[in-house]
């Protein structure tokens, strides 16, 4: 009799509550969706939605303006400055150039003289022989400086840094001129990087007063 009144009890008041049916939760569930969609689409909500759409918007369009005006002052920074490098290359290339040309006729060497017409001429075989008179007057210089040896390599390599200081200058334009000597057409010289090694040349000889 007991068991019958819990069996009874819990099939009447637990088991058949409205919870565990279904057709009772579906429509719970469509009613409460019902209300959540007729609030959400409320002119209130839809207008405070606007409103937050419009700072967010307002937000991401202040930071793209931001970043579009601080590319611009990049940029034109960085053409300012490549200008300023470019100005200031051509006037000091113009300045040695224009010295160069002084030196010309005022050299007291004249092989130097020699050596820059061929440097400025408008023929690239001409910037070679220009490497090759500045060696050979280099040769001249060591000779004077009593170095002993049959070539200017062997000269070279009689000398010390405390006999001559421009000693790794000078087998750094001698092997230049060994590669244009040796590889002959193969050997591609711009005017700018003959005029670089003629102006290590100049350093050599302006130390010793040879031109």
């Amino acid at each position: 009799m007991e068991t019958f009144t819990q069996n009874n009890f819990i099939s009447g008041t637990f088991l058949d509550s409205q919870y565990f049916d279904p057709q009772y939760l579906f429509n719970q569930g469509v009613y409460y969706l019902k209300i959540f969609f007729v609030f959400i689409t409320s002119e209130q909500v839809v207008s405070i939605g606007k409103t937050v759409l419009f700072f967010i918007a307002l937000f991401f369009l202040t930071v793209i303006c931001y970043v579009v005006v601080r590319m611009i002052e990049i940029r034109k920074k960085e053409h300012e400055h490549l200008l300023h490098e470019i100005h200031e290359y051509a006037h000091h290339k113009a300045e040695y150039e224009k010295r160069l040309h002084e030196q010309v006729g005022g050299s007291k060497n004249e092989r130097w003289g020699k050596t820059l017409h061929y440097l400025f001429s408008q023929h690239a075989s001409d910037w070679k022989l220009a490497i090759i008179e500045a060696d050979s007057m280099l040769e001249s210089l060591m000779d004077e400086m009593g170095f002993k040896g049959q070539s200017l390599g062997d000269k070279l390599k009689s000398a010390t840094q405390e006999n001559f200081k421009q000693l790794t200058t000078a087998w750094e334009v001698h092997t230049i001129r060994n590669r244009i000597a040796h590889e002959g057409l193969a050997f591609e010289l711009s005017q700018h990087e003959a005029k670089r090694v003629i102006a290590m040349y100049e350093q050599i000889f302006r130390a010793y007063g040879f031109i």
